[in-house]
This record gives C-alpha cells, structure tokens and sequence, in this order.
C-alpha cells in the first residue's frame, strides 16, 4: 500500500473500524495510526501477558502492526478488526517464546494440581473515585500486576483476555486454539492462585492492569508510523 498525506478534514475517531481499513487500503495511511491507538490497549495486554515483560511487548506490538499492514487486503471481516489483531499478536508473541526456548508445555500446566483456595471473582468495572484515591490504586494496581506475572503463561494469557479485557469463553478459547472448558479450567485456577496471593481489595484494579495510554501508546504508534514511512521513501 502506498501512503500520500492525509486528509486534515477526516474525522478517524467517527469511523468505525470497516471504514478506517478501506481508508488504510485506499492508500490513507494516517487512518493506520488511529488502528493501533483504538486496539492497542487491548493488544498490550495480550503481548504482555504471553511475553511477561513490557519493553519485549511493545516490540512484539510493532512488529505485528508492521505484519498487519502489509497484510491488510487479507482482513475480510469475517471477524472484528480487535480479533484479527490479536492473532497477529499471539503469532508473534508465541514465536519469540519458541525462540528463546522458554515455552511452557500446556499439557503440564493444565495437569498441574488444583488447590483448595477459595476462588475470588475480579471485576473488571469500578466507580469514579477522586485523586487520592486514585494515587492509592495505582500502587495496588502494580501489586495486582505482579501477581499477574506470576501466573503460569498459559494460565496469565487466559486471565488477561477474560477477565481484564472481558473477552468471553467462546472468543478467547478461539483466540488461544483451545476448548472452551480449558478456557474456564484455566481461569478457574488463575483467580485460586491471584486469591492465594492478594488481599480481596484488590479485586477493584482489575481493569486498570497493564494500561497502554500516554506516552507508551504514542511510542509505539509513533514508531510504527515511521517505519512505515521508511518502507515508501517518505520523510
């Protein structure tokens, strides 16, 4: 796809995700920005989650922007944009695992002994809060993080898509290329291994794990959007 300057009068944050792909193929290449900045909250998640360090997922979320694009005439909408981007994610988060040899077997994983704990549901929603409160969050927030990671991949990948990106069984065992029963198997344990870690009043952070905005989501947007003008020549 050739990029040109874009079309200062174009509302992208109007366009739903359809419209911004046809203006992508049609050669609008800023339409690309607003594509990651609407799904890379989501995308982050799922890197961080397979990869469990943030500097090697942010790299993992630009090299499949660069897939992406150039694989974009494949997108047919036969599923959402979100999920089509997921995918690319996954391959590319799995295969750097494979590389550096550190993939856990699933089968072990899923055989693994279950526990006695009491299992605790994590919402995902919370009310507004004023400014201290918030300050307070954000340092359970990290805590809730870290014992994220500390979740097996398989069990931490699973945790990520349902409960912090609230994907439902169906499309995350899609996702994952598993059965839907593994889906709840795998959930199941993960919130006995975050219960038998944290205290219940972290169960509010939840949707504010692994956040993607700011500067972060303008690092890899902006880098993105630089190769790319690389690729074609252009300043």
């Amino acid at each position: 796809m050739q990029g040109h300057a874009h079309v200062a009068s174009v509302d992208y944050t109007a366009l739903d995700d359809h419209a911004l792909v046809a203006l992508v193929r049609s050669g609008e290449r800023e339409a690309f920005r607003h594509i990651m900045q609407r799904c890379n909250q989501r995308l982050f998640r799922v890197a961080r989650a397979v990869i469990g360090e943030d500097s090697e997922a942010e790299d993992v979320l630009q090299e499949s922007y660069m897939r992406a694009y150039d694989k974009l005439d494949s997108f047919r909408g036969d599923s959402t944009l979100s999920t089509w981007l997921t995918t690319i994610v996954l391959n590319e988060a799995r295969g750097r695992l494979r590389k550096r040899h550190t993939m856990v077997g699933l089968e072990q994983v899923d055989a693994a002994p279950d526990d006695t704990h009491q299992i605790i549901r994590f919402p995902s929603a919370f009310g507004s809060e004023d400014p201290a409160a918030s300050a307070a969050r954000a340092q359970i927030r990290h805590l809730l993080e870290h014992a994220i990671d500390e979740l097996p991949p398989a069990f931490r990948v699973v945790y990520m898509l349902r409960e912090v990106e609230e994907c439902s069984v169906e499309e995350t065992a899609s996702q994952l290329g598993i059965k839907p029963e593994t889906v709840k198997t795998r959930l199941h344990r993960a919130r006995r291994q975050l219960r038998a870690a944290l205290h219940d009043k972290l169960a509010t952070t939840v949707g504010e794990a692994f956040a993607f905005m700011g500067r972060r989501c303008a690092r890899v947007t902006d880098a993105v959007m630089a190769r790319l003008d690389a690729e074609t020549g252009e300043a």
